[in-house]
């Protein structure tokens, strides 16, 4: 192998034990050991496991912020926070062993930050589309910040539910998730209080 062939087939070992068992039961011994190789080469190219582990996070990241970036294609908000979902969503089903990576708390600094840094760079990405819609309904668009960051806290914890479920379809849990989102939008409130009486229809 090259140098550089190494290096891919460790950052794929790597993966596979990070997200079967998490960094702290993973070894440099197995690694090296499934790569048929001495531990000095996974320090060669990594400098240790933490290294090696950085890497691999910050592929995910990457990975799944392109995804959902380059999704967002549509003109119409509704249409956007299907594609939102969607992206997210097939990234989990196709990436299965990299999203177990991110949602597991990260005991090494990465430079792309973290899972929760990642998921509020995504709500930033939907956040003028929930400005657009307040704007239309004469909302204060202030308050996009926080309904973006909900809804796509929504989504990724809901993913980690289906991931283990495996179902319904993702197309399913998408059409959920984005009626429970369009149709709560539609029907906000424009000023939000605590306290306030139930109202019943007769």
């Amino acid at each position: 192998m090259t140098g550089q062939e190494r290096r891919e087939q460790l950052l794929l070992i790597g993966r596979e034990l990070f997200a079967e068992r998490g960094f702290e039961a993973t070894s440099i011994e197995e690694i090296a050991q499934r790569a048929k190789v001495s531990k000095p080469v996974v320090y060669e190219h990594f400098g240790g496991k933490e290294g090696l582990y950085a890497v691999v996070v910050d592929r995910e990241m990457q990975r799944l912020m392109v995804r959902v970036t380059d999704a967002l294609v549509a003109s119409h908000p509704r249409a956007m926070l299907e594609q939102a979902a969607v992206a997210l969503l097939t990234y989990i089903e196709d990436e299965q062993e990299g999203f177990r990576i991110l949602v597991r708390d990260s005991p090494v600094a990465s430079t792309s930050g973290n899972f929760a840094s990642l998921l509020s760079d995504i709500a930033s990405k939907v956040e003028y589309i929930v400005a657009e819609e307040f704007s239309r309904l004469e909302f204060d668009p202030a308050m996009a910040p926080l309904y973006s960051h909900a809804l796509v806290g929504m989504v990724a914890l809901v993913g980690q539910w289906w991931l283990d479920t495996e179902h319904p379809s993702r197309d399913k849990v998408a059409a959920h998730l984005v009626n429970l989102a369009w149709n709560g939008l539609r029907a906000l409130e424009p000023e939000p209080r605590l306290g306030q009486p139930e109202t019943t229809e007769a």
